[in-house]
């Protein structure tokens, strides 16, 4: 049975994002290393899971980056979770997002880099899971490959947190407080016991930390 495992940037004082989901405080201590690590991970993965909302952010962002993460994020099969599926009404929503990205690198001037047809068929055409989330994860695991990834969003992150399906948290601890923000541990019924299997400090002051269940 594969493992599924959790991918998260995190604050020292637990946040996976600022109170409007702002994430710029997790590049201040981004160095080579840091980004090394992150790339090797990504390729530990026979697949990426994630929410609706990441699903549109990354799908207007990873087709035309040229940064070290794209291939793995391209190259691997992504699956989207969604209670209410991506209807006609929401395929229009993403075809929008991807222009604004488009027009907001251009005002920037982020030249894109030009996505094959097979990595935009592929985003494109991503599954879309509407079932149960934990009887689809344990379908997930069923099968066989390498683990699944899991991606935020805050909301997607915490649902497979308190249903229990994360079998490792793979966090990179980053050395800021923000006060205030999305927790990633908010919806706990109950304490949490895990266990440290992994640690690696970066110059940067970033933690690479992989907990599992105690």
């Amino acid at each position: 049975m594969r493992k599924l495992i959790l991918k998260m940037q995190v604050s020292v004082d637990g946040f996976v994002g600022g109170p409007n989901g702002e994430v710029d405080w997790v590049f201040k201590s981004f160095d080579p290393a840091v980004t090394d690590w992150l790339v090797q991970t990504l390729w530990q993965a026979g697949v990426h899971i994630m929410g609706r909302r990441t699903f549109f952010d990354m799908m207007t962002y990873w087709p035309y980056s040229a940064e070290p993460y794209a291939p793995p994020m391209n190259e691997i099969p992504k699956l989207v979770f969604s209670r209410q599926g991506l209807d006609a009404v929401r395929r229009a929503e993403l075809a929008r997002a991807f222009e604004d990205a488009a027009r907001q690198r251009t005002l920037l001037g982020i030249a894109p880099v030009p996505a094959n047809e097979a990595v935009a068929k592929a985003w494109a055409e991503a599954p879309v899971l509407t079932g149960d989330l934990a009887a689809e994860i344990k379908c997930l695991k069923q099968q066989p490959g390498k683990a699944i990834l899991a991606h935020g969003g805050a909301g997607f992150a915490r649902s497979l947190v308190r249903e229990g399906l994360v079998d490792e948290y793979e966090l990179i601890v980053h050395p800021i407080a923000l006060g205030k923000g999305l927790p990633l541990f908010a919806d706990l019924a109950q304490p949490l016991d895990l266990k440290l299997v992994h640690s690696r400090a970066f110059e940067s002051g970033a933690v690479a930390q992989t907990y599992r269940p105690a």
